[in-house]
């Protein structure tokens, strides 16, 4: 399908190309017990040293969460202290924050199967637009309504890994969220039609196995083809009484990581980086110029990273590709290094991914920051080459 772009989506909001993102769920884990990594983390505590990071890299735009949980401890009564002190120190800095308003977390009292939860979360987002332009009614505000509707999905709703802790009811999860979605971004166009709307949606291949019989390759498609229903429901193509429209189409943002490509029924997941490619591994390029055509809209690379030490390996994988999309001309508009500061597991949080540009160093609380300089040398590699492409690209 294609649709048509408006003249709103044509401009590119962001401050620099490569943005940092900073982990900030606040969901309840698959043992029910609510994670905060914003503090675990030491984002929270280290915001003006992690910001101050940045300036090596010429990164100027980063990824934020307002934590819904602790925002709105008790129905419709917002707590907006700490967003506040992150926008103070971000315009201090002159960072670019783009706001994820749900990014994993709903208040205790909330699950996207409760009858009141679009109503919640329409609410939330009218207060934060006010709040915002309280202080900032200049500002271009880039917000995300709800993260990764499809993984929460899934995860809440198939596999008991969260809230609402269901199986076999993804489907019914995936609109509840998207429900809300819809209604959250109808309410922040109402007060300000500026806003401009970022979606977030995991960029996956699924593909058949090997001699698959005729229902396995069906199977591999009508899964790969799902991946896209959360923005399809968004545009109105599905489920349309949810209220969706093409307008709400903006900047279409797409996570990727390695483990994004797998054989649909089997757990076997695609290496990306084997000696000889596996025949039904696509380089990303194709999977962002699919869902490019696909919507006719800018995109964006707003998650990625790898963990260990691969991860200049990943990196300078991620720039060929990115540099790739550009040069066919396609509007994409940023890559995020997702987290820029190592994370630990939501599950089990002694275990730490070591994914980020910076490895936390746990021998002091909160956790300090250690540069992974193989990541770090790379990163400034990929930068250079891609500048240079790009220079070549527009000179011609």
């Amino acid at each position: 399908m294609l649709l048509n772009t408006s003249s709103s989506t044509t401009t590119n909001p962001f401050r620099s190309f490569w943005w940092a993102g900073y982990e900030c769920t606040d969901q309840q884990n698959c043992f029910g017990n609510r994670v905060d990594l914003l503090r675990h983390t030491g984002h929270l505590q280290r915001l003006s040293e992690d910001y101050e990071q940045l300036s090596t890299f010429n990164i100027r735009t980063v990824r934020e969460g307002i934590q819904w949980s602790r925002v709105e401890k008790t129905a419709y009564q917002y707590d907006w202290s700490t967003v506040e002190q992150m926008l103070t120190e971000g315009h201090r800095q002159g960072i670019q924050q783009v706001w994820d308003l749900c990014h994993f977390g709903y208040p205790d009292d909330m699950t996207p199967l409760h009858p009141m939860f679009a109503r919640r979360f329409a609410h939330l987002c009218r207060a934060f637009v006010r709040f915002y332009r309280d202080r900032y009614p200049d500002d271009t505000l880039i917000v995300t309504p709800i993260n990764e509707v499809s993984f929460m999905s899934w995860l809440g709703g198939d596999v008991r890994g969260t809230s609402p802790y269901c199986v076999r009811q993804g489907w019914e999860v995936k609109l509840g969220l998207m429900r809300a979605y819809i209604e959250g971004v109808a309410a922040m166009r109402e007060i300000d039609p500026t806003i401009r709307i970022l979606t977030t949606e995991p960029l996956v291949h699924m593909v058949p196995p090997l001699n698959a019989t005729k229902q396995q390759i069906i199977n591999a498609a009508v899964a790969d083809e799902n991946q896209f229903q959360s923005v399809d429901i968004l545009a109105g193509l599905i489920a349309p009484e949810l209220g969706g429209s093409p307008n709400y189409l903006d900047i279409l943002g797409f996570n990727y990581y390695y483990n994004n490509q797998w054989v649909e029924g089997t757990g076997i997941f695609l290496g990306w980086n084997d000696r000889i490619p596996d025949s039904r591994w696509l380089p990303l390029r194709h999977l962002l110029m699919k869902a490019y055509r696909r919507y006719n809209r800018p995109i964006a690379l707003t998650e990625t990273s790898h963990p260990g030490i691969d991860r200049p390996v990943w990196i300078d994988m991620i720039g060929r590709e990115c540099g790739a999309v550009i040069q066919e001309g396609v509007p994409l508009w940023g890559a995020c290094l997702y987290p820029m500061v190592d994370r630990p597991d939501w599950d089990h949080l002694d275990q730490w991914h070591r994914s980020g540009l910076w490895d936390a160093d746990l021998s002091v609380t909160p956790p300090g920051r250690i540069l992974f300089k193989p990541y770090a040398d790379a990163l400034l590699s990929t930068q250079q080459s891609l500048n240079n492409s790009l220079l070549v690209t527009n000179h011609h």
